[in-house]
This record gives structure tokens, sequence and C-alpha cells, in this order.
């Protein structure tokens, strides 16, 4: 599936999940149900996927990613008032530590989703 068809559908996944719950649950709310309208459109993810943080080859740290769609795409939910920088840099960190080009910082806590689309490279963002 192309990139932009791929995050279509995983935007259009996020809306009706905003759709049908609204604002106002937590994070882990959006993300079981999320996860179940990926697997209805036949998006394949991975929940939790673990990923370590280096510095200089040395293991500093490691964080969990909420959801990663067909091993390419970083899906970031939040429940906030509003998407901020801190958001992007923490979803431009995922990438370059999971080695992935690309993530969706989708936000529920609004009274429509909001989201933003990340990219790791000039290059990757022309495709």
């Amino acid at each position: 599936m192309a990139t932009a068809a791929l995050t279509h559908q995983i935007i259009g996944s996020a809306m009706e999940v905003h759709r049908v719950l609204g604002p106002g649950f937590i994070e882990s709310v959006y993300q079981r149900a999320l996860l179940h309208e990926l697997a209805l459109r036949g998006l394949s993810t991975q929940t939790e996927q673990q990923i370590e943080v280096l510095y200089k080859g040395q293991l500093v740290g490691k964080h969990r990613l909420d959801v990663v769609v067909s091993d390419f795409v970083v899906v970031e939910l939040k429940a906030v008032g509003e998407i901020g920088d801190v958001h992007v840099a923490q979803a431009l960190s995922y990438l370059k530590a999971s080695g992935l080009q690309l993530a969706l910082i989708l936000n529920f806590g609004e009274a429509s989703l909001t989201w933003k689309r990340v990219v790791k490279s000039a290059t990757f963002a022309a495709l």
C-alpha cells in the first residue's frame, strides 16, 4: 500500500473512532478502539512495540511505541487539548530510535480529531 493510502486509512480509522466515542476518554480506550478499527480495515498492527534508545552505542533507555501500522507508520496517540511542539519532538525521537520514517500523532482530546504527520527526513517527505 502506498504511503498516502496507508496514512489515509489510519486517519480515517481514527476519525471513525472519534466520531463514535467523542473526546473525554483516556488514551488506552482510544488505542483499543483504534486497533479494532484498523483490524476491521485489514491493516496489520503492533502495539506497545519496544524500542531501545542508544547513546554512542550504549543502551540508555527503552520506550514502547503506542501503535505501529504495517511495520511502517508509528502512531502516537494523545488525548490532550492540542498537539504541541513537545509531541512532535517526541514523535521525531521515536522515529530516530525505531529506524522508521513516518509517524502520525492522533489527538482524540479535542472536539474534532486532530493529527500531525511527522517525517524523519526531507527525502521521505516528498514521497
